[in-house]
């Protein structure tokens, strides 16, 4: 028969182990949690860049977009005289 000494250890033994099993792991959980911590604030800074880097981008897109205007008025223009051409040479 098991002395009451001896359960006390075993119980003690088991509860110390499961205590250091639980360090473990939240030690565990709390780096990863860190790393994860230090890549959100990689990502936050290189994502602020981004945006400082493509800011002129705008009134740029803005001159392009005109020109590109332009280049479409003259475009058409030029369609509708090919259309023209092709009705008198009977191609259309």
């Amino acid at each position: 028969m098991l002395t009451t000494g001896f359960l006390l250890n075993a119980t003690l033994v088991i509860a110390a182990l499961v205590v250091l099993a639980l360090v473990v792991y939240l030690t565990a959980i709390l780096v990863a949690l860190i790393r994860a911590g230090n890549h959100l604030k990689a990502l936050a800074g290189g994502l602020q860049q981004i945006a400082n880097d493509t800011e002129p981008l705008a009134g740029k897109l803005a001159t392009i977009n005109g020109a590109l205007g332009e280049l479409e008025t003259g475009l058409r223009g030029v369609d509708g005289k090919l259309v023209g051409i092709a009705k008198v040479l009977r191609l259309a």
